[in-house]
């Protein structure tokens, strides 16, 4: 079957997995340093989808997270931190966030399809969808049924795909293949072309409509170095055939700025600078926003503050 450019059967490529894993650890060993460090940190805040997706999550919680996204600094310093990306809760609580941010730059994002699992019936997951965005979602984070992919239903997966764009109307989509749990990087380079053209399917993508993404958060490993490089690889080959720019999201144990600067050298090393931006990357993430905020501080004073001085929401 083709779907898009990319045949689901035929067109599979194969990834050797010494060399990627050699070339996301050979990442990790960049120096950035004095002003470029702190830029880097402000890019990751901006590029940061603070999330909260627990069972206890409440509108109370959900207006906290959005002040604390809006402005995430609460300090005395002159930081010119900036707003993060987006909010991204559950459907019943997208009314809450919307009505949070108004007149914000701060998008909301919303899980759908079943999160974290996608194994409920299309018809609801598409509902899912569909609501959400009536209620106001400007993403939607859906996941791909890894069952079907595993069981070589990629026809089926990619369908699925195909329609959950066409479900999200104007709001910009964001496909998450679990890479936890596709056992090989063959497994995770697959679904990135899938998912992608399948996303192409449904209509012409302008850079920064779809993304692709790791992980929910919800299984280990959630997203790791190796398989974002094996994404970014697939977003590149993309953008060389089709002019299109993807974005991507790694998310699920990024809880650090050191690593938060990591992936955006392998970003800039693997796809350059015009994806070095909040609407062609991201990175979902409840802890990390603290943490690059601790470093912000620690650049301007030269002394760490506690983890305590920052409120979590």
């Amino acid at each position: 079957m083709a779907i898009g450019r990319y045949n689901v059967r035929m067109d599979r490529r194969t990834t050797d997995a010494v060399m990627i894993e050699q070339r996301a650890q050979a990442m990790t060993r960049r120096s950035i340093k004095t002003e470029a460090k702190q830029a880097a940190l402000r890019l990751a805040i901006a590029m940061v989808d603070l999330t909260t997706l627990e069972g206890k999550d409440s509108p109370q919680k959900i207006k906290s997270l959005c002040r604390k996204a809006i402005s995430p600094y609460e300090g005395s310093l002159d930081l010119d931190v900036p707003s993060v990306a987006a909010v991204c809760v559950y459907p019943s609580l997208v009314p809450v966030a919307i009505e949070a941010l108004a007149n914000s730059t701060v998008c909301v994002a919303s899980v759908a399809t079943g999160f974290p699992s996608g194994q409920y019936p299309l018809d609801i997951r598409l509902a899912d969808v569909q609501q959400a965005v009536l209620d106001g979602a400007d993403e939607i984070d859906m996941v791909i049924n890894r069952g079907a992919f595993l069981s070589g239903k990629h026809e089926q997966v990619a369908t699925e795909i195909t329609q959950t764009r066409l479900a999200c109307g104007p709001a910009r989509l964001k496909i998450i293949l679990e890479t936890g749990e596709l056992e090989t990087y063959d497994n995770i380079r697959h679904a990135s072309d899938l998912a992608i053209a399948a996303a192409a399917d449904a209509g012409s993508i302008e850079n920064g409509d779809v993304f692709i993404k790791t992980s929910t958060g919800k299984v280990s490993p959630g997203a790791t170095m190796a398989s974002t490089l094996v994404m970014l690889e697939a977003i590149r080959d993309h953008y060389h055939a089709t002019g299109v720019r993807i974005g991507m999201k790694p998310a699920g144990g990024i809880r650090s700025a050191k690593t938060a600067i990591h992936y955006l050298v392998m970003l800039k090393e693997t796809l350059g600078d015009a994806w070095l931006t909040p609407e062609l990357f991201r990175f979902g993430a409840s802890t990390l926003l603290n943490d690059l905020l601790r470093q912000l501080v620690k650049q301007a004073t030269g002394h760490y503050t506690a983890g305590w001085d920052f409120s979590i929401a």
